[in-house]
């Protein structure tokens, strides 16, 4: 029977590593992981992944002295796109398997967000342990305000919170100047009802895959990639015509009317779009 080697396995889920310090992965082997944490704590002394890959480390460290077969690693996603990240995170699974012939792993995360990567590892090696790092702190008032401003100059966490306020915003001052105030709450509601349902149902990293296979279809000059911005196009015709026919038949019988309303102006364009789409395949 073949000896246990275990895999100590950091995983950034977020690419900060890449996105941040500029280093690609995976990266595999102590030294390795050694200059990347360096580099991350140099670029960003405040970035918890930063205590995650010392803490990887640390653990491989521990486990090499008692004279465990052992290697260590650490994997990143995709910063924008957690989709692609996800997939970028199991190839880079497989070529590390490949590489050191581990047979087990430890888990090493810095948050709930990495640990949703762990049924992507589980299919592809037994996980034995899952170590997460949490950074002791005392926090005050001074400290809350610096970790929102550092997190809002984030792009990724910018573009999820202050496009859809932006938006929201927007939506409501346009309703009020077009004088229909009881509309323009509704309107704004409705969007930020749909951004959350497309949060919490995952609609937006198909969205990101959609986004993905577009790029592809301009690289390789097809003509899906006209289908699809046509399609783009003939979607937001589809939205603002539905909320004009919102305000135009507004009614204070109830949502149920409003919505109907909405329809009516948008069904026929987001049937053309697609129609469109699917005829560029």
């Amino acid at each position: 029977m073949a000896r246990e080697r275990t895999l100590v396995l950091c995983v950034d889920r977020d690419d900060d590593l890449g996105f941040k310090a500029r280093i690609d992965s995976p990266i595999v082997g102590r030294d390795a992981c050694l200059h990347a944490a360096t580099a991350l704590g140099l670029s960003d002394p405040e970035d918890s992944d930063v205590n995650a890959i010392f803490e990887t480390i640390k653990l491989y460290d521990e486990l090499a002295g008692r004279g465990e077969e052992v290697a260590v690693a650490v994997i990143c996603g995709d910063h924008m796109n957690l989709l692609e990240g996800d997939r970028r995170v199991a190839s880079s699974l497989d070529a590390i398997l490949v590489e050191t012939g581990s047979n087990s792993c430890i888990l090493v995360t810095d948050g709930a967000e990495d640990e949703h990567v762990l049924p992507i590892i589980q299919s592809r090696v037994p996980v034995s342990s899952v170590r997460r790092v949490v950074v002791n702190q005392m926090p005050n008032l001074e400290g809350t305000y610096y970790i929102l401003k550092r997190l809002l100059d984030d792009p990724k966490v910018s573009r999820l919170v202050l496009v859809p306020l932006g938006l929201a915003m927007l939506l409501y001052a346009a309703g009020y100047l077009l004088g229909y105030p009881e509309g323009a709450t509704i309107v704004v509601v409705g969007v930020i009802g749909i951004y959350l349902l497309f949060k919490g149902m995952g609609v937006d990293e198909i969205f990101g895959y959609f986004i993905s296979s577009l790029r592809a279809s301009l690289h390789g000059g097809r003509f899906t990639f006209v289908s699809y911005i046509t399609a783009i196009l003939l979607s937001i015709l589809g939205i603002v015509l539905g909320l004009i026919s919102l305000l135009d038949y507004y009614t204070p019988s109830g949502i149920f009317f409003q919505i109907l309303a909405f329809i009516y102006g948008a069904i026929a364009w987001f049937t053309a779009a697609g129609l469109v789409a699917s005829g560029g395949k």
